[in-house]
């Protein structure tokens, strides 16, 4: 059947016979491979309390992108220190954490930490009303903890001003909904599974939000999906990259592809294509972020016999995490929640100390920075 025959793919006679060009994505998928192979070897060379550093940072980036994809913005702090505590890695002092935070987080650890366990109905509820603790998606009242039940109408992902809004898909009715995710999460459980693994995680990540079988949330569900397929594939429960935050790079053009490829046929080739390019430059992007792992261990041993305060370690914790923006007094200030003065006596011992040094950026505010070398 031809798309012209029917508007999105799951009203294919065929639906959900995914069909794709295995020759065309051999070497996009050998490539991933390659990349997440060097990846793998490099925390395999590292130490264990460094490997969880990075597993923190991956993670932690995957918990703020997979909302912020959906215009969300969690507190960075409570998120890092909400994993931190569950992984055992020692941060310093942690920040006050949230229900909803705990919520992304528990089902981010969930998916990537226990992805060799079946998927279940029972695991997705309890991913969803993790992500809605209150019930409610911010005014709005919602069912969660089941699938939705269209009683205000189809579902559907709309964009545009109250009057005005543009229809960019429409899914599959709520009644068909049981019989739809029993398919689904049987082909997903299946020890049989002939396809290739990124193969899978792809299509999971596809089949999955276009059923869109809650009434919000389907998203950062369907993304956990792909990341719980892409842990099974690599075949550790430590997630070293994340998939989430090139996403969110690409915002947009997600958006746009899944669009067309729910408009379209069955044949996802160019689909596949896309999530393989997002992979691999998610795992080249994931190289950077070990370097600032180990900067920071670098750093840390330079200062081994550095007397120094619970603020400054605090401070430059957070400037070897990737700082935004410059350095001032102020800012060190409100991060150690201290005086001006006490902040700039901070300072102007770790410039004594060749600890910091002040930037040659200029601007109307001495600002500072680490020294390097």
């Amino acid at each position: 059947m031809n798309s012209g025959d029917y508007l999105y793919i799951w009203q294919a006679s065929d639906w959900p016979r995914w069909h794709y060009d295995l020759a065309a994505l051999a070497e996009p998928m050998v490539r991933v491979s390659h990349a997440q192979g060097l990846l793998l070897g490099r925390f395999a060379d590292i130490g264990m309390g460094l490997r969880d550093e990075a597993s923190l940072a991956a993670l932690t980036d995957d918990v703020l992108k997979t909302s912020e994809i959906e215009g969300e913005h969690l507190n960075v702090a409570s998120v890092r220190s909400s994993i931190a505590r569950r992984l055992g890695v020692d941060i310093g002092t942690l920040a006050p954490v949230d229900r909803h935070v705990e919520g992304v987080v528990d089902m981010v650890l969930d998916a990537t930490s226990n992805s060799a366990q079946p998927l279940t109905t029972e695991r997705l509820f309890a991913w969803h009303a993790a992500l809605f603790p209150a019930g409610y998606s911010g005014l709005s009242k919602i069912s969660a903890g089941t699938w939705r039940d269209d009683a205000h109408g189809p579902m559907q992902v709309v964009s545009g001003p109250f009057g005005r809004q543009k229809v960019h898909y429409e899914a599959p009715p709520a009644e068909s909904l049981a019989s739809e995710m029993d398919r689904f999460l049987s082909w997903l459980n299946d020890p049989k599974a002939t396809e290739p693994a990124l193969i899978r995680a792809g299509l999971g990540h596809l089949w999955f939000v276009t059923l869109h079988p809650f009434d919000d949330g389907n998203g950062r569900i369907a993304r956990a999906i792909g990341d719980l397929l892409l842990a099974r594939a690599d075949g550790s429960p430590q997630r070293f990259y994340s998939l989430s935050a090139q996403i969110q790079r690409e915002r947009k053009a997600y958006y746009d592809m899944l669009e067309r490829t729910q408009k379209g046929t069955l044949e996802v080739t160019e689909w596949l294509l896309w999530f393989f390019k997002m992979l691999d430059e998610a795992v080249s992007h994931a190289h950077g972020m070990l370097d600032a792992v180990l900067v920071k261990a670098r750093f840390w041993q330079r200062q081994q016999g550095t007397t120094l305060s619970a603020r400054q370690i605090k401070v430059l914790n957070r400037l070897l995490d990737g700082f935004e923006g410059k350095l001032t007094t102020s800012k060190w200030s409100a991060l150690a929640k201290c005086s001006s003065d006490t902040a700039l006596r901070d300072i102007n011992d770790l410039l004594e100390r060749g600890v910091l040094q002040r930037s040659a950026s200029g601007g109307r505010s001495t600002s500072y920075e680490l020294k390097t070398g």
